[in-house]
């Protein structure tokens, strides 16, 4: 089998947990698919673009992170296996306010917002495609308050070992300073609490 193939029976398998489709539906579904490679450090969306898709992880990384005051504030990662967007700015068709950026080379499938608009209007993707995306929300509405309730009942190396447990080889694939931005701690915190832990360093 091909990669594109194996990709699009990866996408398949992992949209279980949203939605089903038959064989005529994904057919018609995965008409409106496009494959692309983001090398590291390259853009998903900038802040003050209008986000055009949402796209499945194949393989590879990305970070959320804002600008403010000229610093660079990591708040969010998405792996191999994830659903990536900037769902508001999808959604609304307003700026977006965050940058997303792979952080290595990272294998996308993805839809556009007009190709959601044509499958919606399809009555044979139309219900699917609702409950798609109503799913793929109450998904980032469960992350976002799982991440606000860690940061007010958990201490950073709490946090800092729920991400080591996460599956995800965090560790081994995001730099250090990114990884304590995101837990709200220094780089030095950080480092003080792998040596708690007794973790060896790992990236910089």
């Amino acid at each position: 089998m091909d990669p594109l193939n194996q990709s699009l029976d990866l996408f398949r398998e992992n949209l279980v947990k949203f939605v089903t489709f038959n064989d005529e539906e994904w057919l018609l579904f995965s008409q409106h698919l496009q494959y692309k490679t983001l090398k590291k450090k390259d853009f998903f969306i900038k802040a003050g673009q209008v986000c055009d898709e949402i796209s499945f992880i194949v393989s590879g990384s990305v970070r959320f992170y804002h600008v403010k005051n000229g610093e660079e504030i990591s708040n969010y990662f998405c792996f191999d296996h994830e659903l990536v967007s900037s769902y508001k700015s999808f959604l609304t068709r307003q700026p977006n306010i965050v940058y997303v950026q792979a952080l290595e080379s990272t294998q996308l499938i993805s839809f556009t917002h007009s190709s959601l608009q044509q499958m919606l209007k399809n009555e044979k993707l139309a219900y699917k495609m609702e409950r798609f995306g109503r799913l793929i929300a109450e998904h980032l509405i469960c992350c976002y308050e799982d991440r606000l309730t860690a940061f007010i009942i958990q201490t950073p190396e709490e946090r800092y070992l729920q991400l080591l447990n996460s599956g995800t080889m965090i560790m081994q694939r995001i730099p250090q300073h990114y990884i304590a931005q995101f837990l709200g701690i220094t780089p030095v915190s950080l480092s003080r609490i792998r040596k708690r832990i007794c973790l060896p360093e790992v990236k910089g």
